[in-house]
């Protein structure tokens, strides 16, 4: 028996690297992959956030130009001519789950003071998100 020959004592190291080596590059694809679909999560929810804070802008917008109906634009029972086609368009898919989320906009016809509250629900999210918007339009 007298010493191993070092041909022999090296057999399967190779065949040992190349797993060891393919184990490592299938966890950094793997890592990969998953901060795609983060990044794709967050882009979207920030996709919904920027729709939101454009349609509270918008009814904001139409508040400043009629502020003497300013009670009519509150929301849900409001009667003003616009607030009907901007509900429509809070609700015509643009954020998911906004039609069983209604927005809400609050008035204060002595202050001036708005808040306008927009809510959605991402798709595969059990949490609704809700984006809101204080303005205040005073008399000139």
């Amino acid at each position: 028996m007298g010493i191993r020959n070092s041909k022999t004592a090296q057999q399967g190291v190779m065949l040992l690297e190349a797993l060891i080596g393919i184990l490592i590059f299938s966890t950094g694809i793997l890592a990969l992959i998953g901060m795609q679909a983060l990044s794709i999560s967050f882009m979207s929810d920030a996709k919904y956030r920027s729709d939101a804070s454009f349609l509270a802008n918008e009814i904001v917008s139409m508040m400043w130009v009629d502020r003497t109906n300013l009670a009519n634009y509150a929301y849900p029972g409001g009667t003003a001519p616009a607030l009907a086609a901007w509900i429509a368009k809070v609700n015509d898919g643009r954020l998911p789950g906004s039609d069983t989320n209604a927005p809400t906009i609050v008035t204060n016809v002595l202050t001036g003071e708005v808040t306008v509250t927009i809510r959605w629900q991402p798709p595969g999210s059990g949490t609704v998100r809700k984006y809101d918007s204080m303005a205040l339009i005073t008399n000139p």
